[in-house]
């Protein structure tokens, strides 16, 4: 009996199981410093005095918000902020509208060359936003759009992904809510506005954050359809800061600590809804 218990692997399979926790511990310890790290060192230089900039301490000898103050009093930034809010909001609510829309025809209803229009908007995944901006900027300069807010949001309205996402989503719904619906009497649009896109609220919201997301941190289309600085969002602005200051990186570490931050509040927030939109699920 003795021998058993002197032979008995289980304590050493938990020491095992300690062992490998504690690595995996310490590897999730030095990811997230290292994903940390950036913005510890960009909100270090935001509260740092000019002289004090380029030394390689985080914690600044003299911490002081003047940079802040400079940037948010001296230099027009409440104007960028609103028309990054505007653009980002605007882009996101309209496109969410049709965006439900074509993945609630392109799941549910029946009609020729359905399959052939989904993978073609599907494709264009495939296609970065450098490859088509000389044709797109163009397209926008004939409609007369170029310096204004419609070149600035009607070409970010379209977005396969959202689409794609929407579809999948629709797809995973049971038709027996739909068949229901059509008993009553109701249409199409009906079922649409009154059946599917409450049941939509989950990814809605996901999407939403994602493209509120992807349009605050837009910096290559706006840079190339807006050159009026009464339109610049804050990315574009940034970098106008950074060549009209070129030496003052505390005036731009703290422009760009102001604009990370709500969307920082925004991910912390929303995290469980972000997470959510990488995944489709329904009811069964």
């Amino acid at each position: 009996m003795s021998d058993v218990v002197l032979n008995d692997p289980a304590p050493q399979t938990g020491r095992q199981l300690t062992l490998v926790r504690g690595v995996w511990m310490l590897v999730t310890l030095v990811l997230a410093l290292m994903a940390i790290f950036p913005l510890l060192y960009m909100l270090s230089i935001a509260i740092k005095a000019p002289t004090e900039v380029f030394k390689p301490n985080l914690i600044p000898a003299a911490p002081t918000p003047g940079n802040f103050l400079y940037v948010l009093t001296e230099v027009p930034f409440w104007r960028y902020l609103l028309n990054t809010f505007i653009v980002s909001a605007v882009v996101t609510v309209v496109a969410l509208f049709f965006h439900t829309m074509a993945g609630y025809a392109l799941a549910r209803l029946r009609f020729p060359g359905r399959e052939a229009i989904f993978l073609a908007m599907f494709s264009t995944l495939l296609v970065s936003l450098p490859v088509i901006i000389v044709p797109l900027f163009i397209l926008v300069r004939a409609l007369g759009m170029l310096n204004s807010y419609g070149g600035l949001i009607v070409p970010a309205i379209f977005n396969a992904f959202g689409i794609f996402l929407l579809r999948q989503y629709y797809l995973s719904l049971p038709r027996e809510l739909e068949e229901a619906a059509v008993i009553d009497g109701a249409g199409y649009w009906r079922i649409y506005w009154w059946v599917i896109l409450p049941l939509s609220r989950p990814i809605i919201a996901a999407l939403a954050i994602l493209f509120f997301l992807a349009n605050w941190n837009s910096f290559l289309w706006p840079l190339t359809v807006a050159s009026d600085p009464n339109l610049w969002v804050v990315q574009v602005a940034i970098a106008n800061f950074k060549s009209q200051y070129a030496a003052s990186w505390n005036y731009t570490m703290a422009a760009s600590t102001i604009v990370a931050l709500p969307m920082l509040v925004l991910f912390l927030v929303f995290q469980r809804q972000i997470m959510d939109s990488i995944k489709t699920s329904g009811l069964k």
